[in-house]
């Protein structure tokens, strides 16, 4: 499988999937609709200080009555944030995303984070192995 970067490379990463720890929640559900995305790494300047994502907005304000607009991201956001450098093969991220039972996985190189994967990224991308395989191994069977 390819490295992460690759995939990286193949999104759109000009729209930067962050958000500030200072934002209301409200305004981080606006821009995960804005997005049509799942999450948002939590940036404070150029460091990651979490994720937030759909799954805190639903355990931690709906469900426990808390007011968006007053409730800020860094309130609720996930602060145990699991990375990946950017040549992790997509297999591995994969294996650690299911182990973990996450969705998004932060790439980061040293201190620069680099982007933000989700496992629809890597599913995608296995697919596309699959499929390639299959037609090499079409062709073999019938050249």
């Amino acid at each position: 499988m390819k490295p992460v970067a690759q995939l990286l490379k193949a999104n759109d990463q000009s729209k930067f999937l962050r958000v500030a720890p200072d934002v209301s929640v409200f305004g981080a559900l606006e821009l995960l609709s804005n997005l049509g995305v799942g999450a948002l790494m939590v940036m404070d300047g150029d460091r990651l200080t979490g994720i937030f994502s759909e799954r805190d907005y639903c355990r931690k304000v709906a469900l426990k009555g808390r007011n968006s607009k007053e409730t800020t991201v860094a309130d609720i956001m996930t602060s145990e944030v699991f990375t990946v450098p950017s040549n992790t093969g997509t297999h591995a991220c994969m294996a650690l995303m299911n182990e973990k039972r996450f969705r998004h996985l932060p790439v980061v190189d040293g201190d620069k984070v680099l982007g933000l994967i989700s496992m629809r990224d890597i599913m995608a991308d296995v697919i596309a192995d699959h499929e390639f395989t299959i037609n090499q191994l079409e062709t073999y069977v019938s050249g």
